[in-house]
């Protein structure tokens, strides 16, 4: 119920109860008019009958000094006398008129006729006393009939009090009991009406507005701190308070969609945020390593609910390997063929997932969680694959599904700029007949190395295949370029770990060994002088004969500078091929070479 028919209903009930209350009090007021007038009435009576009795013993007086004395005074005494006697009898007849009882009635004819008896004898007394029988008159006063009817007299106007003392205190009592009665009629409205207005007080202050209101009070409070996660008690009254707790609800639903909606947009924000870092990082990558660090940091941070696997497809395009994993993915494999993945069959992204009826990919083991596979395609090729798997049931999947197709575009675009940048990178710095870095290559190292403000220890090893010309007139020109393929390999192997390889032209090869010193660079050119010694190279078939080499070093300290160390390198294989070739000589430091043997 609402509160203003509470309200309402109490104001009209407090009304009746006043009104109530108010003719309570009125009709005590009337009771108490009638026992005032009863005690005015019985007053009346009781005085009439009073000056009634003691006006008859006036009279009587009055007759008896007449007839003893004769005197006139006594005579018209008894007249004035006799006169108020008759006015009261008079008087006496007019209460008949009033509302008397019937033993009231008839106790005041009994009085009315003993006072008409007592009246007669006095006058005939008088009248004797007139007529000269004095005797007569002073016998008739003073007679046993007088003084009977005299007694008779007193007693009717004693009985006609006492009849009306009686009926006198019955009426005052029940005027009083009226009175009483509705006295506390009306005490007891007018304390119901308290206690309904104080019951309507409390009940709607205290029950139906103060504590709803003091409760709503704390709610509002902590909902005006955003703290939504207060709870908001339903209250099923329908009143003005449960339209209040309603919009309150409202109020703190709409503030948890809105944090919601905050949150999801500040999620998404930061999401984008992860995005563009990682974006400005593949595009700053140098090497397809590096963006497979980069993807398997940035992904988990992108999406915390998807496990997943980089994989990059292989030069011969016959297999892809993973080059990053994150969040421990199960059910893919780490090398996969292209023939195994949907998504790369299809050339779209492919979802697999048993409870959506669809087929899932090859490489996949058994297991519950949804798993979407992403071609990383870029100029119309196919350059790898992006592998997720969700561990929430593939909820965070579906919500992803956009993000997780943008990354996979810039990813695959990345890779094909990478691999575009090695292969363009290895046209320009390496030579296409060994695949060693080429000439262009060994002249910016030596820039760096002159532009370095610190003389670092460095070896450079300038190579030459001795007698090389003999092979190519012999075998052929493809059978030399086979030798400088095998002694490029070999190189390669030797000290491709410890240092840089180079084909400086024709038959020469340079080594640069960062931190070389002349131990350590004399053992290098010794182990590679004897590889190329010991193998065995044959081209279609042929053996084409024991090949060597003649190595000079040349070494940059504090001493000599690396400016010039290409040069001395280049004097002391010089100084090797003139002493016999299949050498090793290190550059002296005063100039001369100081050349060790093999054997």
């Amino acid at each position: 119920m609402r509160i203003s028919t509470i309200t309402n209903w109490a104001y009209a009930v407090t009304v009746v109860l006043t009104v109530l209350s108010g003719g309570a009090f009125i009709l005590s007021a009337y009771s108490a008019v009638r026992e005032r007038s009863a005690v005015e009435t019985r007053q009346q009576l009781d005085e009439l009958a009073d000056e009634l009795a003691i006006a008859a013993e006036q009279t009587t007086e009055d007759a008896r000094l007449f007839v003893m004395r004769g005197e006139d005074r006594h005579l018209q005494a008894f007249r004035s006398a006799d006169g108020e006697e008759r006015a009261r009898e008079e008087a006496i007849k007019g209460l008949k008129l009033t509302n008397l009882s019937s033993p009231e009635l008839a106790a005041l004819r009994r009085l009315e006729s003993d006072a008409e008896a007592l009246d007669q004898i006095e006058e005939r007394a008088v009248a004797d006393y007139g007529n000269g029988d004095r005797d007569g008159a002073r016998q008739t006063l003073f007679g046993p009939e007088h003084e009977r009817l005299q007694t008779d007299l007193l007693a009717s106007v004693q009985h006609f009090t006492d009849l009306v003392a009686t009926r006198a205190d019955d009426e005052l009592a029940a005027a009083k009991a009226r009175t009483d009665l509705w006295d506390n009629i009306a005490k007891s409205m007018l304390g119901l009406t308290a206690a309904v207005f104080i019951g309507v007080l409390y009940f709607v202050l205290k029950r139906r507005v103060a504590t709803p209101l003091l409760r709503m009070t704390g709610i509002v409070n902590r909902l005006a701190k955003q703290d939504y996660d207060v709870e908001v008690l339903p209250d099923r009254r329908h009143d003005e308070i449960g339209e209040m707790n309603e919009a309150i609800q409202i109020f703190r639903d709409n503030g948890l969609e809105r944090e919601r909606l905050d949150a999801e947009r500040r999620r998404d924000q930061k999401t984008k945020d992860h995005i563009l870092q990682m974006m400005h990082r593949l595009q700053a990558c140098q090497q397809q390593e590096e963006l497979a660090d980069v993807v398997s940091l940035f992904a988990p941070q992108i999406f915390p609910h998807l496990a997943g696997h980089l994989y990059l497809m292989n030069s011969g395009r016959s297999a892809l390997t993973s080059a990053s994993r994150w969040l421990q993915p199960s059910r893919s494999h780490d090398i996969l063929a292209p023939a195994e993945c949907w998504g790369l069959r299809r050339g779209r992204p492919h979802v697999s997932d048993h409870s959506r009826d669809d087929v899932p990919c090859q490489h996949l083991e058994e297991g519950e969680h949804a798993c979407i596979c992403i071609p990383l395609s870029a100029h119309g090729d196919t350059v790898g694959l992006l592998y997720f798997e969700g561990t929430d049931g593939g909820k965070a999947m579906e919500t992803a599904r956009l993000y997780i197709e943008i990354i996979a575009e810039n990813i695959g675009l990345a890779i094909a700029n990478l691999q575009l940048r090695e292969r363009l990178t290895h046209l320009a710095v390496r030579d296409p007949l060994t695949g060693l870095l080429n000439r262009r290559s060994l002249d910016d190292e030596m820039n760096r190395l002159r532009r370095d403000p610190v003389d670092r220890p460095t070896a450079c090893l300038m190579v030459d295949i001795d007698h090389f010309k003999h092979f190519n007139d012999e075998f052929g020109h493809d059978a030399g370029d086979h030798v400088m393929r095998q002694v490029a390999t070999l190189m390669a192997e030797t000290a491709g770990k410890s240092g840089s390889v180079y084909r400086f032209g024709g038959e020469e090869f340079t080594v640069i060994l960062p931190e070389g010193t002349s131990e350590s660079s004399f053992d290098i050119g010794e182990k590679l002088r004897n590889a190329v010694e010991a193998a065995p190279i044959t081209y279609q078939g042929r053996p084409l004969g024991t090949v060597t080499v003649s190595i000079g070093i040349a070494l940059a300290d504090d001493d000599k500078p690396a400016a010039t160390i290409l040069q001395r390198a280049d004097a002391a294989l010089l100084r090797a091929k003139s002493k016999g070739r299949n050498i090793t000589l290190i550059d002296g430091a005063d100039g001369s070479p100081n050349h060790r043997l093999a054997g």
